[in-house]
């Protein structure tokens, strides 16, 4: 058994993506819109861009995640990103953080050599 994870976006799962893949080196293994669905007989013109499906591989892990016009944001839903060195968390805390908001800025802490968290708002799902 894999348990995956999908996020919902409000239109910006493409644009989340990129970012996702120009700072954590991440790889698209696709990205479906609604205008490639075989089925568009419920496919409104505004939404023909917006994805319909994409899974994205960051590190060892896939994420997985769509446009749905109405997603509601993440309230208890938090993804860990766990780094091999500080420079790298440094670097990657500093570019999702960046527009966002820093809930926890990072440190050291008793568990961990570099420990943060922050609502990400240039991609955020609300």
């Amino acid at each position: 058994m894999r348990m995956n994870t999908y996020v919902n976006f409000r239109g910006k799962c493409a644009e989340a993506f990129r970012y996702y893949e120009r700072h954590l080196g991440a790889k698209v293994g696709m990205m479906m819109t609604h205008a490639q669905s075989p089925d568009q007989s419920r496919v409104g013109s505004e939404w023909k861009d917006a994805v319909l499906h994409a899974r994205i591989s960051i590190g060892d892990t896939e994420l997985m995640a769509a446009d749905i016009p109405n997603a509601e944001p993440m309230r208890s839903a938090y993804l860990t990103l766990r780094m091999h060195s500080n420079i790298e968390a440094e670097r990657v805390f500093a570019a999702l953080s960046d527009g966002g908001r820093v809930l926890m800025p990072l440190e050291e802490t008793f568990f961990a050599f570099r420990f943060g968290s922050c609502k990400i708002s240039s991609v955020s799902t609300g």
